[in-house]
């Protein structure tokens, strides 16, 4: 491929941000002039890749980029991971998709973002902020090592609280427990958007039902091929049946069947993880990973 050929679909960038955790900028003009905060892409690596639907972290119009944070989860993510290379061409980038995330003027707005799931509340946030919202940003990790975009969280806040479950930054604790020492010290907020772990997003609603807090959840983490065709991403919501990647990702926390989600979520795990593991037995031996540049480079010269 010629460096100075500039191809739809091209990684520009590649990040390591914390262990199995990566940012990837990729050139994607028409999806970085139209994308809106809790919108998605689907990204194939090569011809005969699984289709990963991935949210949009951030985005640059005038750069013609979008930011995707991806943790390796499995093969796919894996792949991307350890064979994909600055300057190779994705064989799809495909959105942006999904319900873009209602943002208006609403007063006071708790963003909640644990682990993985700041990188899709950072849009938001964003969002809320160019709204003329007060917007309070809650970071979680299980330790400081796991922390991500603490930078540009600061930046769409007025606000940060930062929370590990060992202590080893910010408060020791939960982000529930960062949540209530929000509204012991401020009052209740006007919305909380809440995006992470199942058992955390689960944890947020049960506690802001309590105070009677109007809250959303993104339930990105379930989606399969981001289309509605599969079902694989079907959720209860109020008693009615929802599809994430068509009607969400983002409902009301509390009409969520998360029971449901739990079950759901454990579908395919053996599947997954055999996948996974036959991967990094394949290539265990080959740093480069020759055979998947192959397929990357043949797409990028087709």
């Amino acid at each position: 491929m010629s460096s100075t050929k500039q191809i739809h679909g091209t990684l520009l960038e590649k990040v390591a941000m914390a262990p199995k955790v990566t940012r990837y900028v990729i050139l994607a003009p028409d999806i970085a002039r139209r994308r809106r905060p809790g919108q998605f892409v689907i990204v194939r690596l090569h011809e005969g890749a699984e289709r990963i639907p991935l949210t949009i972290a951030d985005a640059d119009p005038d750069r013609g980029t979008i930011t995707l944070v991806v943790q390796e989860v499995g093969k796919s993510t894996a792949e991307m991971a350890h064979l994909l290379q600055e300057g190779d061409v994705f064989a799809d980038v495909l959105g942006p998709l999904g319900m873009a995330t209602h943002i208006e003027r609403v007063g006071r707005v708790v963003g909640i973002g644990g682990g993985i799931g700041v990188a899709p509340l950072h849009p938001i946030a964003q969002g809320y902020k160019a709204q003329g919202n007060e917007v309070v940003g809650i970071l979680g990790a299980r330790s400081k090592d796991l922390m991500i975009m603490e930078t540009e969280m600061r930046r769409a806040c007025d606000r940060v609280r930062i929370v590990t479950d060992d202590g080893t930054y910010g408060e020791k604790g939960l982000v529930t427990d960062a949540l209530r020492a929000e509204i012991e010290a401020h009052g209740n907020p006007d919305l909380v958007v809440a995006i992470g772990p199942l058992v955390m997003m689960r944890a947020v609603a049960e506690m802001t039902r309590t105070f009677e807090l109007k809250t959303l959840v993104s339930l990105n983490p379930i989606m399969v091929d981001g289309t509605g065709m599969c079902g694989g991403c079907r959720v209860t919501v109020g008693g009615q049946v929802k599809f994430v990647c068509v009607d969400g990702p983002e409902f009301d926390a509390h009409g969520v069947d998360f029971d449901e989600l739990f079950r759901r979520q454990r579908f395919y795990v053996p599947q997954e993880t055999e996948s996974y593991e036959a991967f990094k037995r394949e290539h265990a031996h080959e740093p480069g990973g020759c055979r998947l540049r192959h397929l990357i480079d043949a797409n990028a010269n087709r």
